[in-house]
């Protein structure tokens, strides 16, 4: 019809740039500009605030930068729609500096002016900041829209800052925006990723209008808090209602498959993607090759990664690179690292692809790769090292046996130390049983966070290894008086869509009696076989004791239930939530020899995977 028309004036020029730039083409609304200069009309107010935002939106800075020039030499600039809309440009196109200038330099704000700004500091990762322009906005009496407390609720989210969370939730029942969903759903994520859970749950259920963003934040939330049956179970009855689900739904349910690490459920996932016809979706099928790797098929997360051709993000690649490290196939993390290097490749690695590479490498003993890529991530890519990355390089040192190197490392690093740092120094000199070193880390460890059990158990052991134990006294008297608990170790099993758990020692299981009668004799089979069990980290019981409380550990329990209860050759899939100890290791090689199973060992740093008496870690974890 607009193009039809015998004459056109400014008005109807607008109209047609502004349909497009609000319908998702910005490209086609800034030709239009263009060919109605050509035309001999002149941009107006209207003009120049609606295509700022089409130029944010494709991140054409260049394109901002001459429509700002234009408002400058025709006295627009002094419009607060227009500074708002440039300080929203420049934001998105990175330059949040020159952003709070415009800003600041406003001699009157309207809501979504400082809506705007908070959004820019918040996209531009500066949460903190977006939170202190909030608090400025509020000091100065403006009432918050929706979009305003949405955007702090955000920040909140991203710091994991609780109280100023629930401030912000109290402002929103004064302000009467408890009614709106969205600001609802902002809640729900924001105390999830606060990891409050239970408070989420409770808005959630008393929420009468539930979108199905609200279904999804809900869902992705128990996900990632570890309430993986919580997660499915909510899925299922969003199903139940016929609440059509999107990618976002299809990724929530799947991370909480991943969780699970069951490979039952992980086809379950699979075959819904192909139903809804996500399968082709590259955030759902980057999510499916993540689940595929971390339920223990690795080569599966393979093949759908290839399956994806061109159609790939550079989460995707993140996702194969991790998974082939958490396995501990170090060298093919490597070689396919090395491919999305190459000259052909159209994606470059982000901060988290060296992460994942980096920490491959930790776990296969590749130093000489490791370090080179911490390295090439600043000089070659201009990604500067945080701290995560300052841990895998203190955990590839370590692992490898170099402790005096991680250690010099630590205080070489350009920043503070935090406390993944010396979590990992203090881990490899348990290793490695290094009592000097390792009574350093802790120190540190302690000073930064005084009240977690699982540092205080780890030094614990140093001091056993190395029958210490005045000093393993000392640790569980502090641990005692702080009233500082062990994390207690168990280890689940899937059977007959029903998952299993058991604790060390536990005799709840209505099998108990069945799983320790077998598992002694399982024992008696793996001695025969050359096994000895370690009870270096066990004192102050007899000999015939410390056996026996080796031998009631999760892992084993799990894996004679398993056994028991599947036929032949069936491989076993047992999920652990600490650190695979020493003896449980050995002992599991030995079972796998004497039974002729495949036993798949997921703990909470890897992948073990028992066959034939030897474990795909070789020893190295």
């Amino acid at each position: 019809m607009f193009d039809r028309m015998p004459e056109k004036d400014l008005v109807c020029w607008n109209t047609v740039i502004a349909g497009f730039a609000h319908n998702g083409m910005p490209e086609k609304s800034l030709e239009l500009v263009s060919a109605m200069q050509e035309e001999g009309h002149i941009p107006d107010l209207v003009t120049v605030v609606t295509i700022l935002p089409a130029s944010a939106n494709i991140g054409n800075l260049r394109v901002g930068k001459s429509i700002h020039a234009y408002a400058l030499r025709h006295g627009l600039e002094s419009y607060v729609n227009v500074s708002t809309a440039l300080l929203d440009m420049y934001a998105k196109c990175g330059l949040i500096r020159t952003a709070r200038h415009i800003f600041d330099s406003m001699s009157s704000k309207t809501v979504v002016s400082w809506n705007s700004m908070i959004d820019g500091y918040s996209q531009s990762g500066d949460y903190s900041e977006a939170l202190d322009l909030f608090q400025k906005m509020l000091d100065e009496g403006l009432r918050p829209s929706n979009v305003t407390v949405m955007g702090a609720l955000h920040a909140c989210a991203n710091l994991c800052d609780i109280n100023r969370g629930q401030f912000v939730h109290k402002l929103v029942i004064d302000s009467g925006l408890d009614s709106d969903v969205s600001v609802m759903n902002s809640l729900i994520s924001m105390y999830c990723k606060c990891k409050r859970v239970d408070l989420a749950a409770q808005l959630f259920h008393k929420l009468r209008m539930k979108s199905l963003v609200s279904w999804n934040a809900m869902i992705l939330g128990y996900a990632q808090n570890g309430f993986t049956i919580e997660a499915i179970s909510l899925f299922c009855k969003m199903q139940e209602k016929n609440m059509k689900l999107d990618s976002f739904s299809l990724v929530s349910v799947i991370t909480a498959v991943a969780e699970l690490s069951v490979l039952r459920q992980a086809k379950w996932a699979h075959g819904l993607a192909v139903r809804t016809c996500l399968d082709r979706n590259v955030f759902a099928m980057t999510a499916l090759v993540d689940m595929y790797a971390k339920c223990g098929a690795v080569h599966t997360a393979r093949k759908l990664f290839d399956s994806m051709g061109d159609n790939r993000h550079v989460t995707t690649w993140n996702a194969m690179i991790d998974g082939y490290g958490t396995h501990g196939f170090g060298e093919e993390a490597v070689e396919l690292f090395e491919h999305m290097c190459s000259k052909g490749s159209v994606i470059n690695p982000n901060d988290i692809t060296f992460l994942c590479i980096i920490s491959a490498c930790s776990h296969s003993g590749l130093v000489k790769q490791g370090r080179k890529y911490f390295t090439m991530m600043k000089e070659k890519y201009g990604l500067e090292p945080k701290m995560d990355h300052y841990g895998a390089v203190v955990d590839l040192l370590g692992r490898a046996g170099q402790l005096k190197e991680a250690w010099e490392f630590i205080l070489q690093m350009p920043v503070e130390p935090e406390i993944n740092v010396f979590g990992a120094m203090l881990g490899a000199c348990k290793i490695h049983k290094n009592v000097d070193l390792g009574e350093k880390a802790a120190d540190k460890l302690f000073e930064l966070e005084p009240d977690d059990g699982g540092y205080h158990v780890l030094l614990a052991n140093i001091y056993a290894i190395a029958s210490m134990w005045d000093k393993v006294a000392k640790v569980r008297t502090l641990m005692e008086k702080k009233g500082i608990q062990k994390t207690p170790g168990c280890s689940s099993v899937d059977l007959k869509n029903e998952v299993h758990t058991f604790y060390s020692g536990s005799v709840k299981h209505p099998q108990s009696e069945r799983i320790y009668a077998y598992l002694g004799e399982l024992i008696d089979r793996i001695k025969e076989a050359g096994y000895v069990p370690d009870t270096s980290s066990i004192h102050d019981v007899e000999e015939d004791v410390q056996e026996q409380l080796l031998n009631t550990h999760s892992e084993k329990l799990a894996i004679s239930f398993g056994l028991i209860n599947t036929r032949p050759g069936t491989t076993i899939h047992i999920r652990k939530n600490l650190r695979v100890c020493g003896d449980c290791h050995n002992a599991t090689k030995y079972i796998s020899l004497v039974t002729e199973r495949e036993i798949i060992v997921r703990d909470m740093h890897r992948f073990h995977h028992f066959k034939n008496g030897v474990c795909s870690c070789g020893d190295y974890w």
